[in-house]
């Protein structure tokens, strides 16, 4: 697990949470739109953590 790549993953997830609710408040759909896809990018960047950690588990068990 690296976790500086999860602390980037929670930077970008907070970033684009605070892109999302400027949108809002704005009521700018591009703020909005951009803000979401940083939060699905957050989750990716988790996601490939995951496999990365299941897979180092699946080596150390061998």
């Amino acid at each position: 697990m690296s976790l500086e790549e999860r602390a980037k993953a929670a930077a970008k997830n907070v970033e684009g949470k605070v892109q999302e609710a400027v949108g809002n408040i704005t009521n700018d759909p591009a703020d909005k739109m951009e803000g979401k896809a940083k939060q699905a990018e957050a989750g990716a960047r988790n996601a490939k953590e995951d496999v990365k950690d299941a897979a180092k588990d699946v080596v150390d068990r061998a």
